[in-house]
């Protein structure tokens, strides 16, 4: 590709993501799609400053699975890192709440050193993904600062701070994505949504309060979201009235929300136009479809790598034999 092409051009297919669960469907689509047509655009509000540094943990975590060097055993980090530093910092009193391995650490000194020298996170990202052997891209939702803080009974929380450091145990009362009202979003994911070559929209199994809300909290994808020719499909995180990964049924007991499937159906409501099902909700998918949504049912729990391509293979065919109507 030449220094002055457009890699928005090229896409296909733009998948919006958080961590751990959404990457295992990004993988699956990058193992799928011929790489160059893939672009994931990455949630930024889990980004943090941590110890003078820069930590985009939903990015790098995206990195690290489609790079091949994520940490299966743990579900983040690094492969094989090592935890020297952490055990230096402990001797010297410093805070070890939140882990950074050896090899991880490096990511994020580079980072932080390229932000302050005024490069773009999208542009560093952009660089470590080709460092990294990675022939998809994964874009920023915004190069400015968004940052969620989680509303719970006891005050708000910094997102890691409540996921983290207190382990999601805290009440949960709702969100605040800070930043949104002046963050610009990442224009090469506004051309992706703009561009004729776009064939469908796939909203990852990912968390819609922390991972998914806080991309569209930022006003021009929404509107561009709405705007786009392209279907949109969203893949349901919960299954059969269980989370795939992480608090996102807690968070819905907690909100008082039925913990359902079709519940993230409405939530997502008319900006989606198809909605994927594991068959263990098969019974759901008629309120889906009363809602005005198109249902594909198939196995959605990615355990495996022929799991996870199958099921990209199969959601991104419904999605692009969708007819947008809305």
């Amino acid at each position: 590709m030449s220094a002055t092409e457009n890699p928005s051009e090229h896409v296909t297919c733009l998948a919006l993501s958080g961590g751990v669960g959404g990457a295992k469907l990004a993988l699956g689509l990058y193992h799928h799609l011929p790489p160059a047509e893939l672009a994931v655009a990455a949630n930024v509000g889990d980004d943090f400053e941590h110890l003078g540094l820069t930590i985009c943990p939903d990015i790098d975590t995206l990195s690290y699975t489609l790079s091949g060097l994520a940490n299966l055993e743990t579900g983040w980090g690094r492969t094989g890192d090592t935890p020297t530093f952490m055990r230096a910092l402990a001797d010297l009193g410093g805070e070890t709440w939140f882990h950074l391995g050896d090899g991880d650490l490096a990511m994020h000194v580079a980072r932080s050193h390229r932000l302050r020298a005024g490069e773009s996170l999208s542009r560093i990202t952009t660089d470590f993904c080709t460092r990294l052997g990675i022939r998809a891209r994964i874009w920023p939702a915004s190069n400015d600062p968004v940052r969620t803080l989680v509303n719970t009974a006891d005050g708000p929380l910094a997102l890691q701070h409540y996921f983290v450091r207190e382990k999601c145990a805290p009440i949960v009362t709702g969100f605040r994505y800070d930043g949104t009202d002046s963050a610009r979003a990442n224009p090469d994911i506004l051309a992706a949504l703009s561009a004729p070559t776009l064939r469908a929209v796939i909203i990852c199994p990912s968390n819609p309060f922390i991972s998914i809300d806080p991309i569209l909290a930022l006003a021009e994808i929404n509107r561009a979201l709405r705007d786009c020719a392209a279907p949109i499909v969203a893949v349901s995180p919960i299954v059969g009235g269980t989370a795939l990964k992480g608090p996102t049924a807690k968070m819905m007991q907690e909100l008082g929300k039925a913990v359902s499937a079709d519940t993230v159906a409405r939530h997502y409501g008319e900006l989606i136009d198809g909605f994927v099902l594991d068959p263990v909700d098969a019974a759901l998918g008629q309120a889906v479809r009363d809602n005005g949504l198109h249902t594909l049912i198939t196995p959605s729990v990615m355990e495996t790598l022929d799991d996870k391509i199958r099921l990209a293979k199969e959601v991104f065919t419904f999605a692009v034999s969708l007819t947008k109507t809305r």
